[in-house]
């Protein structure tokens, strides 16, 4: 049986297996990758440029197409498919733009007589490692960038994406990029292992668990490959202050609620001042039963099903063991096969297991603490370091708090603001690499150093 299936969460139904690939297909994927590369390489910059921009018109073209995908692979409300469509398109057509000042030279100053400049070149063959839960929009800020400088992509997407891994394939190919620039490996992990182990593959970047990340990363460090981490997530979002609690609320729960909770950077600890906390629970606990929990292709669904049966199940038992340990389950808490009800949890203590863990789905933890010094050593008090969230009026306040808290970002006054240009990444055990935005550019490039005499 193979491992790649479209497994609708919503009704448990199996509607399509993909075959694993043999051995043999996966040596043909590395040496297409492989011999592709001496050719995709020395292409002018604008001319790999303009495919990388006909794929992000693909996604255009083919927008209800790929959402519907998605909806049937992982549940996604079919609005956020079409958001996530259109965002990995932004993203690709971004890298497209800025071709030419990513891979620009560098001049430097030198103390000598003469020139220097940092040359930006591709490094070779690249795996990717991706997750389920945005099946675009992961590729995208990925493969788009790193195909710009002129690598070559192998990608191993989610064995419950086998369909929109198909897709994106065949928009890179009928973009006109050449079969080897992009190519779809429905791999083992053991044979993604063999792939990594390969001198043809010159690094990879994984996107998913904190255990698949160390797997992974273990195996690179072994085989002395370049690896770029984008790991999980419990990002706080911390109240010390607001002139609009609605707004601040319906920001807390649209952010908490994205992709049905199953989001990275999505806040989980929720961190309130004790004037503010009272109120707040009270307003985002009926904004989170106001939810329209349902079928995922229904307009007004605004919760689907979570990514799996086995999804929802994880959930649910550390919801149970939370309050088994003493937690008070404000709302929520129950599941109906892979449906699980929006839920507050309060009254969580740092000896319970769910105060180190990431909560993935639509599960909250809403905290009191006494000001803004406590909220922050709370904020800090994790082994995830990926985003964060300030709600304050005070400017001063939020640059003071900004720079205090532990992780690879931090909005002040906004959720959802993901944006091409930004950076993603986090710290601690949130991973080790930036994606997006120029920075992305950074991570599997030759920054070769060309000095020349007077």
């Amino acid at each position: 049986m193979s491992d790649y299936a479209v497994v609708n969460p919503a009704t448990g139904e199996t509607l399509a297996t993909y075959d694993t690939f043999t051995d043999a297909q996966v040596e043909e994927a590395l040496a297409t990758a492989a011999d592709e590369y001496r050719d995709w390489s020395q292409r002018p910059v604008a001319e790999r440029a303009e495919l990388i921009r006909r794929v992000a018109q693909l996604h255009r073209e083919r927008r209800d197409d790929l959402a519907a995908i998605i909806v049937r692979e992982m549940g996604k409300p079919l609005a956020a498919a079409y958001a996530e469509v259109d965002f990995a398109a932004d993203i690709t057509e971004f890298y497209a733009d800025n071709a030419e000042t990513i891979t620009a030279d560098q001049p430097l100053q030198i103390l000598g007589e003469g020139t220097a400049v940092i040359r930006k070149a591709p490094i070779g063959v690249l795996l990717g490692i991706m997750p389920w839960n945005f099946p675009y929009y992961q590729v995208a800020r990925f493969a788009a960038p790193n195909l710009v400088i002129g690598n070559t992509i192998l990608l191993k997407h989610a064995p419950q994406c086998p369909e929109s891994a198909a897709a994106i394939e065949r928009m890179y190919l009928d973009a006109g990029l050449p079969k080897g620039a992009y190519v779809n490996v429905y791999a083992t992990n053991e044979q993604a292992a063999t792939i990594i182990a390969d001198p043809r593959v010159q690094g990879v970047s994984v996107t998913g668990s904190e255990r698949a990340g160390a797997a992974v990363a273990e195996l690179a460090g072994r085989n002395l490959k370049k690896v770029a981490l984008e790991l999980g997530g419990s990002d706080p979002f911390i109240l010390l202050s607001t002139d609009d609690l609605d707004a601040a609320i319906t920001a807390a729960v649209d952010a908490r609620l994205d992709n049905n909770g199953q989001s990275c950077n999505a806040p989980k600890r929720f961190i309130v001042v004790d004037a503010l906390y009272d109120a707040f629970l009270e307003k985002f606990t009926a904004a989170m039963q106001s939810q329209v929990v349902g079928d995922p292709f229904a307009d007004d669904t605004t919760v689907g099903p979570l990514s799996s049966l086995l999804a929802a199940e994880r959930l649910a038992a550390q919801v149970d063991k939370a309050v088994e340990q003493g937690a008070t389950l404000v709302t929520g808490g129950t599941r109906d096969g892979a449906y699980y009800a929006p839920t507050v949890l309060t009254d969580v203590t740092p000896e319970m297991s769910v105060y180190r863990e990431e909560l993935f789905g639509p599960a909250s933890v809403v905290y009191r603490v006494a000001d803004e010094d406590e909220a922050v050593r709370l904020a800090n008090d994790t082994s995830y370091g990926l985003g964060s969230y300030v709600f304050t009026t005070d400017p001063e306040q939020a640059d003071r708090v900004a720079n205090k808290i532990d992780a690879g970002m931090v909005y002040v006054n906004v959720t959802l603001a993901d944006s091409p240009e930004l950076p993603f990444g986090g710290v601690k055990r949130s991973g080790t690499s930036r994606e997006m935005g120029l920075l992305a550019a950074d991570e599997f490039v030759n920054k070769k150093l060309v000095r020349v005499g007077a």
